[in-house]
């Protein structure tokens, strides 16, 4: 039998080559599974990247908008200092102007003052030269008083003499010029009482009767108000000196000691004239009203208007003939007849009646 020829591309040679194919087609996705992967990864990260870039972005965005909001308040701030600067300087240059302005006038100025110190060197010059001439006319004063304002003198007053009676009233209606406020300041202690208005006022007027009385004169203080009692303890009856520093002094102090209380009685006080020896040749006398009783303590604890003006004439009936009474009256409410009675006496005696005014002396 006749052997078949052997022929490469048998089924043998077919197997081997679909073999070899088939490894190639194998080793093919192996390799394509890897790069796959590979790619997929890197992917990813590019993807991740891409994100991280667009966030990066997105904030970029936002600072950029921060950023031209920050450039345009810069700019507004720099236009607004701008402006503040060009402001300031217009200040300065009005400053500088008013300056000059101000110099100019100083200089003009510094002039009329040397012109007024030289006026009032010469104005001083004349008051020391009339000061002169009045203290040789008007003799030496131990006590001087100052008062406040211009209010340092009484027109018409006589405080002259060569025995003068000074008499002050320190009834509880001298501690104010309403009723009101009189029952008000009667009820406080006695450091009030004597810092009422009213009272400092009539303690600054003894003062100044005190202060200008005649280097040559007597006095005699007395205070009065239901009682009438010498001012300095011991002086009962007797005249002092004008002219001792000691005696006037101690006489101011000792009025302001007293404590304004209690009633009123001319009477009692006019009755001093007569237990001076010799008698006085004037008399002062300080008070806000009529009197509330006569020579001894009424049996009413109230007072009409007329029963104070019959305690009037009837203490002014027992004053002796030809000693003037000049009286200072600091005016009390509700004593309509006060002002009539008291200018009546100034005539009737040829004394002085006045009521200052509130800030004298």
């Amino acid at each position: 039998m006749k052997r078949r020829p052997v022929s490469p591309f048998s089924l043998s040679f077919l197997d081997i080559m679909f073999c070899g194919f088939g490894a190639v087609v194998l080793l093919v996705l192996i390799l394509n599974a890897d790069t796959v992967k590979a790619r997929n990864e890197t992917f990813a990260d590019l993807s991740s990247e891409v994100i991280r870039l667009e966030q990066e972005v997105l904030v970029g965005q936002d600072d950029l908008v921060l950023a031209r909001n920050s450039m345009k308040e810069a700019t507004l701030e720099q236009v607004t200092a701008a402006g503040e600067a060009e402001r300031i300087t217009e200040t300065i240059k009005l400053l500088e102007r008013q300056i000059a302005l101000m110099e100019n006038e100083t200089l003009a100025s510094r002039e009329h003052i040397n012109e007024l110190s030289s006026d009032l060197k010469t104005l001083d010059t004349e008051q020391k030269r009339q000061s002169e001439q009045a203290l040789a006319h008007a003799g030496d004063k131990v006590r001087s008083f100052k008062g406040e304002g211009d209010r340092q003198y009484l027109t018409g007053l006589k405080v002259g003499g060569k025995r003068v009676l000074i008499l002050v009233d320190v009834s509880a209606s001298m501690l104010d010029e309403t009723i009101i406020n009189v029952v008000r300041r009667r009820n406080m202690d006695d450091s009030k009482k004597r810092n009422a208005p009213k009272w400092r006022r009539t303690l600054k007027t003894a003062d100044w009767l005190v202060s200008n009385l005649p280097s040559t004169a007597r006095f005699q203080m007395y205070a009065f108000n239901t009682r009438a009692k010498p001012v300095i303890k011991g002086s009962d009856g007797k005249w002092l000196l004008a002219s001792n520093r000691k005696d006037t002094d101690a006489a101011v102090k000792a009025l302001q000691q007293r404590v304004p209380a209690n009633g009123t009685s001319l009477y009692q006080a006019l009755a001093v004239a007569k237990k001076l020896s010799p008698k006085p040749d004037n008399i002062l006398l300080v008070t806000d009203g009529l009197p509330t009783q006569g020579s001894s303590k009424p049996g009413s604890t109230t007072v009409s208007a007329a029963e104070r003006l019959q305690h009037f004439e009837t203490a002014v009936r027992t004053l002796s003939t030809g000693i003037p009474v000049n009286t200072i009256l600091l005016p009390m409410e509700g004593d309509a007849y006060a002002a009539a009675a008291y200018w009546k006496l100034a005539i009737d005696t040829r004394g002085s009646f006045i009521t200052p005014a509130r800030d004298w002396p």
